[in-house]
């Protein structure tokens, strides 16, 4: 369906935002845009300090590798309440620990867990099994009621320098949606010398290490911070739109670093 016809009536302001994301990449290559289905994101809240969590640590390492960007985008979100039994893992936050509370209440759920799987802001506990997969294709079906496009301008040793433009299509989703931006890394190691995981060595990817948001829709630039020693080819960066009255995500995309 062609995008003109599909955003007919839509006012001048959100026609001209569309517009810019159809437009023609420049010379920098270090872009991406959504498309026209739903890209199912899909969040692991995990610990080194959870006995548990390594099988789901490399479960998401196996879908990043497994489904296309345009199909699964996974982040593993590091909480901080397992930090009291003997281990302080480094990449815990405690945001990721309140963001996982917060939709556990807006689902009515009254505890949190780990590992814990979110696809598209709902509880997943079949994560391991074959229908995860069926579940990828159903939200892969359905046309895209948002629009996101990201582009890094600039990288240092230090942080990534980003712009990111989103767009609600779905008029009736526009007041409650917001952006939320995040930069992760990949082949990530710790060797564990306390609490549950003790002896063991741990991998990670798709490791959320900042977090920004939530954001209104449109455009803003915005600087990540990496890690101090963080390889760009191991790094990149996450947008999605989420409702935040229901949880649900409309849209997800990824862009691996690359320098402009």
């Amino acid at each position: 369906m062609c995008c003109t016809t599909y955003y007919r009536g839509a006012g001048a302001a959100f026609a001209l935002l569309i517009a810019a994301f159809m437009a023609p990449a420049s010379a920098a290559q270090c872009v991406a845009r959504s498309g026209e289905r739903t890209v199912a994101l899909v969040e692991l809240y995990t610990s080194e300090g959870c006995s548990s969590c390594p099988p789901a640590d490399r479960w998401l390492s196996s879908i990043g590798r497994t489904f296309p960007p345009d199909r699964v985008v996974p982040l593993a979100l590091h909480v901080d309440y397992w930090d009291y039994i003997g281990w302080k893992d480094p990449y815990a936050r405690r945001e990721f620990s309140q963001r996982q509370r917060r939709l556990s209440q807006l689902q009515r759920r009254a505890l949190v867990y780990t590992p814990q799987v979110l696809v598209q802001g709902a509880d997943f506990r079949a994560w391991g099994s074959s229908e995860f997969e069926r579940s990828v294709a159903r939200i892969n079906a359905q046309p895209a009621r948002s629009q996101i496009r990201l582009e890094i301008s600039a990288t240092t040793p230090q942080l990534l320098r980003v712009r990111v433009e989103a767009a609600v299509s779905d008029s009736s989703q526009r007041a409650d949606a917001a952006l939320y931006v995040a930069a992760y890394e990949n082949l990530l190691e710790n060797r564990v010398t306390a609490g549950e995981n003790r002896g063991r060595l741990l991998s990670h990817d798709h490791v959320a290490l900042e977090w920004q948001g939530p954001y209104g829709l449109g455009s803003r630039g915005l600087d990540l911070p990496i890690l101090p020693k963080a390889k760009l080819a191991d790094s990149g960066v996450v947008a999605f739109v989420q409702n935040r009255r229901t949880a649900e995500v409309l849209q997800a995309l990824a862009l691996p670093a690359c320098a402009p």
